[in-house]
């Protein structure tokens, strides 16, 4: 686990330095951007008495990856090296925390942000736990959905000339067929993930 959260960290160094070099000076409100994903988890999720919901249980995973993404940028932010702060993350994995239901849960993720505007792993794993989400599942998905983000930013999507639509199917689509026959244990998973983005794009587009 600590060896795949510091490819995580390692990731989130590369995208946001992609947005911004000089990020970690930027002051940028990371704990606005989780509370607000919380909201939209618990939207996902349903919460409404007066109308039937049923959860979306996918969008709310996305969800969990889009929070991580935010809270590995705070912990990066923090004096120590990678393996320290992957250290510290993995220790709030091993003891994570949760309320009576997965609602509460997000709200007290929620609460916590706005209090002390830090990165709670803690109650993520608690929020996992009643997805049903390993860790190698978050980590599949974050690391596909970041080096996604790469190579968008590689390709033009910055500048307009990126083109996210392959042979009538969304990067995404193309990016869950990728995941589907990687290993995400390999030492070389984020590298393999690129080049099959690169492949198929080049492929793709040139059809």
């Amino acid at each position: 686990m600590k060896q795949k959260i510091i490819t995580m960290l390692e990731l989130q160094d590369t995208m946001n330095t992609k947005v911004n070099p000089d990020w970690r000076h930027a002051g940028y409100e990371w704990y606005r951007a989780i509370w607000m994903e919380a909201a939209e988890m618990l939207e996902h999720y349903g919460w409404k008495w007066w109308k039937k919901q049923n959860p979306d249980a996918m969008q709310v995973k996305l969800e969990v990856v889009d929070i991580v993404h935010f809270m590995l940028s705070i912990r990066l932010l923090q004096k120590g090296s990678m393996k320290d702060i992957a250290v510290g993350i993995a220790n709030d994995f091993e003891n994570s925390m949760q309320a009576e239901d997965i609602r509460k849960s997000i709200e007290c993720l929620a609460l916590l942000t706005l209090t002390d505007q830090g990165a709670h792993f803690s109650f993520i794993a608690g929020i996992m736990k009643f997805l049903e989400m390993p860790f190698d599942e978050l980590y599949e998905i974050y690391v596909g959905k970041n080096v996604l983000n790469i190579f968008r930013q590689d390709n033009g999507y910055k500048e307009g000339s990126y083109q996210k639509i392959w042979n009538d199917r969304e990067d995404n689509e193309h990016l869950a067929d990728i995941l589907q026959v990687l290993d995400c244990d390999s030492a070389t998973f984020r590298d393999d993930v690129y080049n099959r983005l690169q492949q198929t794009y080049q492929k793709e587009v040139a059809a």
